[in-house]
């Protein structure tokens, strides 16, 4: 029988990964800022970027592919346009920087476009994305991965999954919140089934190393991911290398590792772009042609076999407010791999829990 998830308040969950991090050398101010994307992809249900990933964050820093010292710098700043090298730090780090620099020159120009380059894991596009529109804006972020998607057609990985996240303003934080994959699923949710002890994965996720599509969860792991939607998905991942990869005059494509891959720099890109609405109408007004929109989709009747039509960030926010409430579940798998980090790094587990 599969033992129970484990099952920590957010509190809990967020004081472990903090001594986790502070454990493996991550100076004090910068844990918080990599803590609290791992802890909103557990809130929000997006298992698969949240505390699973930690014991690779360690690896990382551990071998020295990720150097939590540094800080990053800009490299240049023109007009609404800035590009900035984050030194392979902690991914987060570097974009918690690179969003307060999208929302500055927004505020200043109406648009801001700002590039990182040699920057690592920064988590779920999605939470960048919010940082930006929490500010008013409308925010974008971006980024591109390690090779592990064939392009259409093709039998090699070539580009990441390469997510993209939109992210509007809502006087409750709370807006139409897009984040998505350029594949069908992330390598992570792969990785989430293989440690529940799962054999098998749905139609579609991925493909053999001859470019078949396959549904054995062992031959996944060994082939590639899925674009989403065939021709689409893949050209989709070539449009974020390019606003990523390309313009930011660093890695591209095969160049860039992953968390999973050590003994080289990641060699990330990320994108960050931010939108000021009031350029071109008042906030409120904003606020209530959103609230129109969304309304509008879901009133479309439910499909057969559907209760109701959901919008981008509903299931998300739905997630957060019942783990807020009865606790953040953490499968066996995951949960094995964060106490044998911890044990190893002498981080004591949290009270109660063998």
């Amino acid at each position: 029988m599969t033992p129970p998830a484990v099952i920590l308040a957010e509190s809990e969950l967020r004081q472990f990964t903090e001594r986790i991090l502070a454990a493996v050398g991550v100076p004090g101010e910068k844990v918080p800022l990599v803590t609290d994307p791992l802890i909103e992809a557990n809130l929000r249900g997006v298992d698969s970027h949240g505390v699973q990933i930690l014991p690779h964050y360690v690896e990382q820093l551990e071998a020295g592919d990720v150097d939590s010292r540094v800080q990053g710098h800009v490299v240049r700043e023109s007009g609404a346009c800035l590009l900035y090298d984050g030194e392979h730090g902690l991914g987060a780090v570097s974009a918690t920087v690179c969003c307060g620099h999208a929302v500055r020159i927004a505020r200043q120009y109406g648009v801001s476009l700002v590039v990182a380059r040699e920057v690592s894991h920064f988590g779920i596009a999605g939470y960048w994305a919010q940082q930006i529109s929490s500010a008013g804006l409308i925010g974008i972020a971006l980024c591109d991965a390690s090779p592990t998607v064939p392009p259409w057609q093709g039998r090699l990985g070539r580009v990441g999954t390469n997510p993209i996240s939109l992210s509007v303003p809502h006087p409750a934080g709370r807006g139409w919140l897009l984040d998505m994959a350029t594949t069908t699923a992330a390598y992570g949710r792969l990785e989430k089934l293989q440690l529940e002890g799962k054999t098998t994965i749905p139609e579609g996720w991925a493909q053999d190393r001859e470019g078949r599509p396959t549904t054995d969860l062992a031959t996944a792991l060994k082939g590639f991911l899925a674009p989403l939607g065939g021709y689409k998905g893949s050209g989709l991942a070539v449009l974020v290398e390019i606003l990523c990869g390309l313009l930011s005059g660093g890695a591209m494509a095969s160049e860039i590792r992953g968390i999973r891959q050590h003994g080289r720099h990641s060699r990330v890109n990320h994108t960050f772009l931010g939108i000021d609405v009031a350029r071109l109408m008042p906030l409120e007004e904003f606020y209530q042609r959103m609230d129109r929109l969304v309304a509008e989709i879901k009133s479309a009747p439910p499909a057969a076999g559907y209760d109701e039509v959901l919008v981008a960030g509903d299931p998300e926010w739905r997630a957060k407010d019942e783990r807020r409430r009865l606790g953040i579940p953490i499968p066996p798998g995951p949960w094995a791999n964060l106490v044998r980090t911890a044990r190893r790094l002498g981080v004591p587990l949290p009270a109660g829990i063998q």
